[in-house]
């Protein structure tokens, strides 16, 4: 789609006409309200329009727990927000419900007192300091302003630029520059930029990850053994299939198709008495919603229920989808990205009474074991988050929605670090990480989870042209956040400390370009990425990069995967410091339960003296002494390994022509992180 109109004469100094803002930025989450900050400091107007009333967006709707992968990543004014965070959290009297110490010894992570900067934090303090920051630079705010999506309605075209945009209620804002600073990119389609909705099939960039993930999903899904029937009355096909799960899914492997990855409320809940407000069974509830949930616990493979209950200051939570039936909403938010504003709202209310609903299920009905229904009896809704909002987050994580198409698509071979930006304007640093998208019924007439992807990638640089439309698109606008980039690529993006970043160089640049009298697509790189640096900003990695996975025929001797172990207990998947073998490795989330194995059972072909080597990325993290047990032949030898260093060799040991490795947590003092295992003959 093209700009039409014809560019006015009186605006091609690119001033403001009609008294309106050198910059116009809707949506005020956290990128909007970077980016209105930066204007200020480049001595350029600027005006905030928020289409509801939650200012700040994610971060302060209950993403307190903050996800980017490497934060050396994270710098400019981004940077600055979680070093706020820190000041407010070094005032003694903001610990109210459990003292400072505590907090992060129950993190597991007493070190990270001395970072410069605070990463977990509360939904009110983060609201505290984006109205300091509000306050300091005097960004003028309007809330409750919905731009008008009428065809032809919400934006003002000359020529190929943006005059104005109106909102429903008629006011019209208008400016030089303007900058789409929300996760649904409604501005950007209004002004004729072409973008896309849902995956992309391998083929269309080339890619190994994208479209349909049915035999890549393997986290947060149905463990072997949990055969849950998804049929209305089980075994009868003919009675119907139980809700949210499509019976003609899931695709061909790789092929794209209309979804986008599921939605969830980040949940900030607590288990102090005094600030607690007890979940209630919301209006609407329907107890159809939760009979997949129900045969999943009956089968007895339920996952660990604590696992994404990341802690915040003063016995909070950040809690996020966790297990192969969570807080996920999956295959109900289709209809989000294009919808109208009803449309919208009434996903985000089913959302609502769906999760809420979850919780009241989990906490009372018979059908959950006693022991499970008291463990999340210990969690409310606390008193001092959202009081306006009956203290549930009012912000849905919209995790994608529609996605430019832009002169660069950011894809998968710029997350790997195959293909590399060369007009850098920020970091991305955390795994391409797709929330399931369906569930489908497999072959055997069992239910299945699909779309869920999490492949680790090093710090890698974002280009300036995936933050601009193409030129005959549109010459002063900036997106970015539903930025230009495959789903599997956003999938990295797409956390809130990027965003901020990406919208702190949006105003960099459409300051320069208004003092250039120049389009966006023509500002000068090398002066924005010496303002950029200037900033603070960083935009190249000179740290050490994560190791890539190397093929089997690599390594001597036998060599097998962490996807070749059975596993005893739950074990998460991640590739946040490079795979060795694989795409990713596997962890215990730190639970030092001793309940968590991984048994590989090697094939050697001949008995005979043996070393053995488990392979995983050491980390200051990891465990000192995890547990390693080679068995065979009626006899067994434990050992434990340092896995804070490098990995070594093991023996070497006698052993039969086929043995058995156990890897556990059992009295490990850290994460237990498996990769694989590799066998060689030694000599005797």
């Amino acid at each position: 789609m093209r700009c039409v109109g014809v560019f006015l004469a009186a605006a091609a100094s690119l001033g403001v006409a009609r008294g309106g803002h050198d910059i116009v930025i809707y949506g005020g989450t956290s990128a909007g309200l970077m980016a209105a900050a930066q204007a200020q400091r480049m001595g350029k107007t600027a005006i905030v329009i928020e289409p509801g009333r939650h200012i700040g967006g994610l971060t302060t709707g209950g993403l307190g727990w903050t996800d980017i992968g490497n934060k050396a990543a994270i710098g400019g004014l981004a940077r600055d927000f979680y070093r706020r965070i820190k000041k407010k959290y070094d005032e003694p009297a903001r610990w109210v419900q459990e003292a400072k110490e505590d907090y992060f010894t129950r993190r597991k992570s007493p070190n990270s007192m001395n970072e410069d900067a605070m990463w977990t934090f509360e939904p009110k303090v983060a609201s505290e300091v984006f109205r300091d920051v509000i306050a300091e630079h005097k960004i003028e705010l309007v809330v409750g302003a919905r731009l008008d999506r009428r065809p032809g309605k919400g934006v003002v075209k000359e020529g190929g630029r943006i005059a104005a945009i109106a909102v429903e209620d008629g006011r019209r804002f208008d400016g030089a520059m303007f900058i789409d600073a929300t996760y649904e990119g409604d501005l950007m389609a209004a002004a004729g930029v072409r973008y896309a909705v849902g995956r992309e099939a391998n083929a269309v960039y080339g890619e190994t990850i994208n479209g349909v993930q049915a035999r890549n999903a393997k986290s947060h899904q149905f463990p072997e053994g949990a055969n849950v029937d998804p049929y209305v009355r089980r075994g009868d096909p003919s009675s119907g299939v139980l809700p949210g799960i499509d019976p003609k899914g899931p695709g061909e492997e790789g092929s794209g198709d209309h979804r986008v990855q599921a939605y969830c409320f980040r949940m900030c809940l607590t288990e102090a008495p005094e600030n607690m407000v007890a979940i209630q069974k919301p209006e609407g509830y329907d107890e159809r919603e939760y009979e997949l949930l129900l045969r999943y616990i009956e089968s007895g493979k339920y996952h660990r229920p604590e696992s994404k209950y990341d802690p915040l200051p003063n016995k909070k939570t950040d809690t996020n989808n966790h297990g192969a039936v969570s807080t996920d909403y999956i295959g109900m938010n289709y209809g989000y990205p294009e919808g109208d504003y009803a449309t919208r709202e009434r996903i985000i209310r089913r959302h609502e009474v769906f999760q809420k609903g979850y919780l009241w299920t989990l906490q009372n009905h018979p059908r959950v074991p006693e022991d499970l229904r008291n463990w999340y009896r210990r969690w409310g809704l606390p008193k001092d988050e959202f009081p306006d909002h009956g203290h549930w987050t009012p912000q849905l994580y919209i995790r994608e929605a529609r996605r430019m198409v832009a002169g660069v698509v950011m894809t998968e071979h710029h997350c790997r670090g195959e293909e590399k930006a060369e007009d850098p304007v920020g970091m991305g640093a955390y795994n391409m990480d797709s929330h399931n998208v369906q569930r489908y019924i497999t072959p055997e007439g069992f239910v299945r989870n699909e779309g869920d992807l999490q492949v680790g990638v090093p710090p890698y640089p974002i280009s300036y042209r995936a933050i601009v439309p193409r030129r005959e698109e549109c010459e002063n606008l900036f997106v970015p956040v539903c930025l230009s980039a495959s789903h599997i690529a956003y999938g990295s993006i797409r956390m809130e400390p990027v965003f901020m970043i990406l919208a702190q160089s949006s105003a960099t640049a459409a300051s320069m370009a208004i003092d250039g009298k120049s389009s966006v697509q023509d500002v000068p790189f090398a002066r924005l990425r010496e303002r950029l640096l200037a900033d603070g900003q960083v935009l190249e990695w000179t740290g050490p990069l994560p190791r890539r996975a190397a093929p089997r025929e690599k390594f001597e001797g036998i060599v097998l995967d962490d996807a070749d172990a059975e596993k005893v207990g739950e074990w998460n998947e991640s590739g946040a410091l490079g795979a060795r073998v694989g795409e990713h490795y596997v962890h215990d989330d730190n639970t030092r339960d001793g309940k968590k194995a991984l048994v590989f059972r090697v094939k050697a072909g001949a008995a005979g003296p043996k070393k053995i080597r488990v392979i995983y990325a050491p980390s200051s993290n990891r465990a000192s002494r995890a547990g390693v047990t080679i068995a065979g032949g009626g006899r067994s030898e434990a050992v434990t390994i340092d896995q804070r260093t490098e990995p070594e060799w093991l023996g070497p040991f006698e052993l039969p022509a086929e043995f058995e490795v156990r890897v556990s947590n059992q009295g490990a003092d850290g994460h237990v992180v498996v990769d694989g295992l590799q066998v060689m003959e030694s000599a005797r």
